[in-house]
């Protein structure tokens, strides 16, 4: 379980968030580089469609390893394809994302295989294991998940800035924590298939299967869509979050733009704060991320003993108030390290809290015969609900400046507050 899905997490954070730190660092304009970074998140918007499919097919453990070597030798192309703008174009934030096609593809397999991963290890996890099994192990599982955030975002990132620091070399920098990750699937990869339990046996799906799995699918689909509340279900999944949806992709270009990095008529305009790589990867990647996930754990245990009628509205104005934070370090562009770190943690938190109230909610509307395809169908939204304002968000930011972007943002928490108030007088 802690290789597994520590291996789970990695190839995740890599597509969405590592992904988003390489192209800011690589010159790459914010608009081009939310649009299609927002792409890279399409595999789980879909993966419900083809979960059963996964279900009988083959194993469990065969998709995991197969995913596992897949992934492995994506990173690996990754690294050997990898282009290397040259340092004026960079600095200047002129790379063209066309530069990076090869790049995009690889990512984009790599997103259809880590979700598909996802899909395979979740469904062995509960194969390998009975109830009282799942219960004693689901601590190690989250665990084990939380460490490859901290990993990912963090570490990985910190070795892409330290290699910058001492090269000066940005692509050379990512090449080598590319390199690194593939070292580290291909271990992992070996691991398994020598040491990972057969949890079930060989099988080959027939016609009669994969037609049953077929009319599941759409019956599942049918009743999703014809719940009472349904509307307003989809309205909460897609709007709770959407000021950090508009966040959630140029937070780190913030962070490391310079900080003259929008003028107009001579004057700065909500500038980035130019801060080095692997500081990102320290306060943002490996800090944040941390207060984040302490948020979650926090956030859980509040819902569990007030229940979500009377824990929502808190949670919404932890999700939206602290992203605040980000209106005032790009007005005051501060030099602190404490300042922004404890800014950025504290925004992560809030998001972390406020945040369990949504999954509790996917939770509470999935209940009845079709509960797991039901969530599932629920987590394809939750996705869609970042998707729609990360395509459009880089644009807004070139055109406004990261002040005036991060306001309008935020603004758009008024909507959160919104479709609270109309779910909270449905609950129970």
């Amino acid at each position: 379980m802690p290789t597994l899905y520590f291996t789970e997490g990695i190839p995740y954070f890599l597509v969405n968030s590592i992904s988003v730190m390489l192209f800011a660092k690589m010159g790459v304009p914010n608009g081009q580089l939310a649009f299609f970074t927002t792409l890279l998140y399409f595999p789980w918007f879909l993966k419900g469609l083809w979960s059963p499919f996964v279900d009988v097919i083959r194993t469990k453990r065969w998709w995991i390893i197969a995913m596992q070597a897949l992934l492995t030798v994506l990173c690996l192309l990754l690294v050997v394809t990898l282009p290397h703008p040259d340092a004026q174009m960079i600095a200047a934030k002129q790379t063209s994302v066309g530069l990076f096609r090869w790049t995009l593809i690889f990512f984009i397999i790599a997103a259809f295989a880590s979700a598909t991963h996802d899909i395979a290890a979740d469904g062995y996890y509960m194969l390998a294991h009975d109830t009282k099994s799942q219960a004693a192990f689901v601590g190690i599982r989250s665990t084990f998940y939380r460490i490859a955030a901290v990993f990912s975002q963090g570490v990985l990132v910190y070795i892409a800035g330290y290699i910058e620091n001492r090269t000066g070399n940005i692509p050379l920098s990512w090449q080598v924590t590319m390199g690194a990750t593939c070292g580290i699937l291909l271990l992992v990869t070996l691991y398994h298939s020598f040491f990972l339990p057969r949890a079930e046996e060989e099988k080959t799906a027939d016609d009669k299967q994969l037609a049953a799995v077929g009319r599941e699918l759409r019956e599942a689909f049918r009743t999703f869509f014809t719940k009472p509340g349904v509307g307003l279900a989809i309205a909460f999944m897609l709007f709770y979050r959407l000021s950090e949806g508009f966040l959630v992709k140029l937070s780190q270009p913030f962070l490391v733009d310079a900080r003259e990095a929008f003028v107009r008529e001579g004057q700065i305009i909500g500038g980035g704060l130019a801060l080095s790589t692997d500081t990102v990867g320290l306060l943002y990647g490996t800090i944040g991320v941390i207060f984040l996930l302490l948020g979650g754990i926090l956030g859980g245990i509040f819902i569990s003993r007030r229940g979500l009628k009377r824990s929502i509205w808190l949670m919404a104005a932890a999700l939206t108030l602290p992203s605040f934070v980000y209106c005032y370090l790009s007005m005051a562009q501060p030099d602190s390290l404490w300042l922004i770190g404890t800014a950025v943690s504290f925004e992560q938190f809030g998001y972390g809290f406020g945040f369990t109230a949504y999954m509790m909610y996917m939770m509470y509307f999935s209940e009845g015969k079709y509960k797991t395809s039901h969530y599932a169908i629920c987590t394809a939204f939750m996705a869609l609900s970042m998707m729609i304002p990360g395509f459009v968000a880089g644009y807004i930011e070139q055109a406004v400046g990261y002040t005036s972007f991060f306001w309008i943002a935020n603004t758009c928490s008024i909507t959160t507050f919104a479709i609270t108030y109309f779910v909270h007088k449905r609950l129970n």
